[in-house]
């Protein structure tokens, strides 16, 4: 409940001062620059800006490398690294980040996942204070406040970015009316009781070692810092709400302060080291052993909480990695706890890249024992790249020439060779077993010689501890995986979609990290309009991620052309597809192929052969880039000119007037387009979206909470997906354009798409009220020429995407409703017949 974004030793801090440090510093440059010998550990420390790394690197006799070397052993960045880059990893190699962390590490995902493990588990975990993400939450924040008012209790609340750093933007708030309800942060209880030293409220920067996440290996650092504020501390009130430097112990807040105090002696100054605060604890009578114990079952408990999205995002990275392998990943997490007056410890947040800077000899001294121990603990030896390139050479060898694999029984075997095969096998089995325990020794013989300053919390050598920590664990994975079902639900409507295309006879596409594909469809029946309180749309940014067609259908398109014929609409949309027993429609095409058809008496897009190509002017150009003779525009199909489209890949440069006309049928399409409901007709799936939009008072905390907390932007994209890849194929229907890529309005959709996915979501969201700025704004700061009818597409584009998420959001909904009474067999059969598993 205190103000604590990281602080600014999270984000950095000058250089270490004075000169008995400035000489550490110096020395270690110059040594690191020396010559590569054999059988030396190598480092790459090019993503850090921590000096102190280096020169820890350094002690540690460890080689510095080229910065764009990517071979080295230790691999150190400063900030979290992809999960390709991960992937990539030789198994010597060791890097400063797991996959998966950022799930306690942001505070609104912290904040989530706690809240699923609080309603399972109250008890154990009760050491974070009341958290609502906002605007998801804010319905039930408002209910709580007015229970306050009911029993006349008057609370401090604390709001936060949800990603914010360094203090910005922290806080105090006691008139909870004044909140948006529409902007993205968190909102905690303040903790307004907290324990005082010398009158001044503080927090405590502990450093934990993350060694390996299968099996999970936990070790905390047994220094640390102390922060301090620089006021002395009064309960809040509506006096005092805004001094920070009383109510925040972010350093990069009070640091501002003239009260700040850079004593470098060990019981002064503002910020102090932990081993100082023990003996503290110790001299004033107070119980440090349960005060240590209350610290590590707060960490064990919170990396719990982290260990099943971790370790499945580990696993993804690294699969086939056998039990008990070396990890290449390691981690060293700042965790910010704060305490009451009953030293009882408050977890605020979890810093996945705390700050190495060293402005200070404390910040020096306690930092560096962090890096160092952690490396010793690691175990990084040079014999690791040998032994790896060995092992490679030898699997390889295996593979090509079969040597060292057990023969193969054959029909005629006779009992003798069965039983003698079987005590082979049996043997390789004990081997590989044994060979795991001896590694598994070795390794728990090093950490026991090389702790340093860190002592191990998990797993424990108390047997109960290790029993309540290992059923906490099953409940976590229990909580993951339910959570997973939007994501289940959005991948496996796909693969039902394709298994019905197989069924029909249809070319299948593709499986890979492919969209969805289903959903908006043609049919000639008009909406009504929506209420004018939603008629406001409004956007942001974000990296773009369009998809494309597969190979096969590309294929066909060729294929088609070069046939003479027109091609085929994309398989979503060529007419209803007719769904098996066990397979009920999924969110697929509403009309026949009469109703999609383009009007014959219209004007073909494509100039025809007696018309002279005309030289087009630099504007047209400019919208539209020439394709490449795959994707090129082509004239009217027919069988007399079958033979010279498919020899002579003619360039189709449209005139204003035909671009204006293909621009005012791609209107028509996605004004008729409809979103398709999973087993309902078209007016059933109607009348679900007027019931929303009718009742959406009481749907908007449900939509928020289902958009913008319990979706990532992976399932936030692949919802919009379902928008982007019919209306790709209805363009390229219209256009008679395979590649949409180059068409200037498909480009304007993806500028759409994006924007709409700005800030995990919120410009989607922005367009079902009144706030937020407008995604019509990314045209209107643009010199680009976009036209009252273009304009008039991405609008209807925007409406579609809207329609979609409360259809999927009202699907979930009613499909976890649906099952929850169903036993095992019946609920894998129901999950099945909807594309879920």
């Amino acid at each position: 409940s205190c103000a604590v974004s990281p602080p600014p030793e999270d984000q950095g801090a000058s250089p270490v001062n004075g000169p008995s440090v400035g000489s550490y510093q110096s020395s270690g440059k110059r040594k690191m620059h020396t010559k590569k010998k054999k059988g030396t550990i190598t480092a790459n420390v090019a993503g850090t800006k921590y000096e102190i790394v280096r020169i820890v690197i350094n002690e540690m006799d460890f080689l510095k490398t080229r910065d764009e070397d990517e071979t080295a052993n230790l691999i150190w960045n400063d900030s979290a690294v992809q999960h390709e880059k991960i992937a990539e990893l030789r198994n010597y190699q060791r890097i400063n980040h797991f996959p998966g962390m950022g799930e306690i590490c942001r505070k609104d995902c912290l904040a989530r996942n706690m809240s699923k493990m609080i309603k399972c588990q109250p008890q154990e975990y009760s050491f974070i204070p009341k958290t609502w993400i906002f605007p998801a939450e804010y319905t039930q924040f408002q209910n709580y406040v007015k229970e306050l008012r009911r029993k006349r209790k008057q609370k401090t609340f604390i709001v936060k970015p949800a990603n914010g750093a360094m203090g910005h933007g922290i806080s105090l708030i006691r008139n909870c009316e004044k909140l948006p309800a529409q902007e993205h942060f968190i909102v905690q209880e303040y903790l307004d009781k907290p324990f005082l030293m010398e009158g001044y409220k503080f927090d405590l920067r502990i450093y934990i070692l993350v060694t390996s996440c299968d099996p999970l290996r936990i070790f905390l650092y047994n220094d640390g810092l102390v922060r301090m504020g620089t006021e002395k501390y009064h309960a809040p009130s509506e006096a005092n709400l805004s001094q920070l430097y009383m109510h925040l112990t972010n350093y990069s807040v009070n640091k501002h302060n003239e009260n700040f105090e850079r004593d470098e002696t060990v019981d002064k100054g503002s910020k102090r080291s932990i081993s100082w605060f023990t003996e503290f604890l110790r001299t004033n009578d107070y119980d440090v052993a349960k005060f240590w114990g209350d610290v590590s079952e707060l960490v064990v408990k919170t990396l719990i909480v982290a260990e099943p999205h971790v370790l499945h995002a580990y696993r993804m990275c690294r699969p086939g990695q056998p039990p008990g392998s070396d990890s290449v990943c390691f981690e060293v997490l700042g965790f910010d706890i704060i305490l009451d007056r009953k030293l009882k410890p408050w977890l605020l947040e979890i810093n996945r890249a705390p700050s190495f800077g060293t402005d200070q000899k404390i910040d020096y001294d306690v930092k560096k024992g962090v890096l160092l121990n952690a490396l010793k603990l690691l175990n990084i030896r040079a014999s690791d790249k040998k032994r790896n390139l060995a092992q490679q050479k030898a699997e390889a060898q295996r593979r090509l020439y079969g040597h060292g694999s057990m023969k193969k029984l054959s029909a005629a075997s006779s009992d003798w060779e069965k039983q003698r095969h079987t005590l082979e096998r049996r043997r390789e089995e004990l081997k590989e077993r044994l060979a795991q325990v001896r590694k598994q020794i070795s390794r728990e013989e090093h950490e026991k010689q090389h702790l340093g300053n860190y002592r191990r919390i998990y797993p424990p050598d108390d047997k109960l501890l290790l029993e309540k920590y290992e059923s906490l664990l099953s409940a976590a994975f229990q909580t993951f995986l339910a959570g997973r079902a939007e994501e289940d639900i959005l991948d496996l409507l796909e693969q039902c979609e394709l298994d019905d295309e197989k069924l029909m006879g249809k070319s299948s596409r593709q499986r890979g990290p492919k969209p969805l594909t289903a959903m908006p469809e043609c049919s000639q029946t008009p909406r009504r309009q929506r209420p004018d309180y939603l008629a406001d749309f409004s956007s942001g940014s974000s990296a773009d991620n369009s998809c494309t067609s597969s190979d096969e259908e590309e294929e066909e398109k060729r294929k088609s052309l070069k046939a003479g014929t027109a091609p085929t609409a994309s398989p979503t949309l060529s007419g209803p597809i007719r769904r098996s027993i066990s397979c009920p429609r999924s969110i697929a095409s509403l009309s026949s192929p009469s109703e999609v058809r383009a009007p014959p008496a219209r004007p073909s897009p494509a100039v025809p052969m007696a018309t002279p190509l005309v030289r087009p002017s630099s504007a047209t150009l400019r919208s539209h880039s020439l394709s490449r003779s795959g994707s090129a525009h082509r004239v009217p199909h027919s069988n007399s000119l079958g033979t010279i489209h498919s020899n002579i890949p003619l360039i189709n440069l449209r005139s204003k007037e035909q671009e204006a006309e293909l621009v005012r049928q791609t209107l028509a399409v996605l004004t008729a387009m409809r979103i398709r409901f999973p087993g309902k007709t078209e007016e059933e799936a109607e009348a679900v979206l007027d019931e929303i939009l009718d009742n959406w008072k009481y749907h908007k905390p449900k939509v928020a909470s289902y958009w913008l907390v319990k979706l990532d932007s992976t399932k936030q994209r692949k919802v919009l997906d379902i928008v982007r890849t019919n209306v790709r194929s209805a363009l390229q229907r219209i256009w008679r354009e395979p590649d949409v890529e180059s068409l200037h309005l498909y480009r304007l959709f993806n500028r759409v798409f994006n924007r709409l996915l700005w800030s995990h979501g919120q410009g989607l969201w922005n367009c079902f009220s009144n706030t937020g700025s407008s995604w019509e704004t990314i045209f209107s700061k643009s010199s680009e020429v976009v036209s009252p009818q273009e304009l008039q597409c991405c609008r209807r584009l925007v409406q579609l995407c809207r329609d979609c998420l409360l259809v999927v959001y009202k699907f979930v909904s009613e499909s976890r409703g649906s099952l929850t009474g169903l036993r095992g067999s019946q609920l894998m059969s129901e999950f099945r017949s909807y594309g879920m598993t």
